[in-house]
């Protein structure tokens, strides 16, 4: 889902760069007051994961690609606004270095795979315990479900950003069809894997899991 330079025109690039500006410092500040020194090495765990699934690109229309996300991971592990600033740091590393997602499209991946991706992903998480029996049981069925429909969710934001200021000549009506087609099974992929991930972590180490805490009574390092 990394969109390269020229994909989207400059204003619209520059003004979701303003807003993930925005974001990213507004994380930052949140991350600080939650992740506690314990949970900093897990974040870095999680930053080397995500960033080795997302080097595994599934291509989708010219120029583009997909690949799964690792927001909702993040986010159930260590906290939606840290998730969020390690998305974004994945996202500058790949675009600097590996040249996967431009410069100055950088702001456009942020708000689609850090917000959307992360943030979003969380709220859906959430969403779905308030439904779910409080128990770490339902914390990885809620992880998994969420996971899904955070990879369409954050197709749908670049869908989004391309009726905008798109300046390719293929219809957003072919955009929208392969975006969401390839992501929705990407998104049963990511489902099962963060389900997967999060079920071994819950069962080793639950106390330094963020997203169980408020949900199943046990008191993780981060919430006291």
């Amino acid at each position: 889902m990394h969109i390269p330079d020229g994909f989207i025109n400059g204003a619209t690039a520059a003004g979701f760069g303003v807003a993930a500006a925005g974001g990213l410092g507004a994380a930052i500040r949140q991350t600080g007051k939650y992740l506690s020194e314990r949970q900093v090495p897990l974040a870095g765990l999680v930053a080397a994961f995500v960033f080795a699934a997302q080097m595994v690109n599934f291509p989708v229309v010219s120029g583009m690609s997909g690949h799964l996300l690792g927001g909702v991971l993040a986010a159930v592990l260590v906290g939606p606004w840290a998730g969020f600033v390690v998305l974004s740091v994945v996202l500058f590393v790949q675009s600097l270095f590996f040249a996967d997602g431009g410069l100055t499209a950088l702001g456009l991946n942020i708000v689609n795979l850090g917000f959307l991706g992360a943030v979003g992903g969380y709220a859906v998480y959430r969403t779905l315990l308030r439904l779910l029996p409080k128990r770490s049981r339902s914390t990885v069925l809620a992880a998994g479900i969420a996971a899904g429909i955070a990879v369409p969710l954050a197709a749908m934001g670049f869908v989004l950003q391309y009726a905008i200021g798109g300046t390719s000549d293929v219809s957003l009506q072919v955009v929208f069809t392969a975006m969401m087609g390839t992501h929705i099974l990407i998104g049963i992929g990511e489902g099962v894997i963060t389900a997967m991930v999060v079920a071994a972590v819950v069962s080793s180490r639950p106390d330094l899991v963020y997203g169980v805490a408020e949900y199943t009574g046990l008191r993780t390092e981060a919430m006291t």
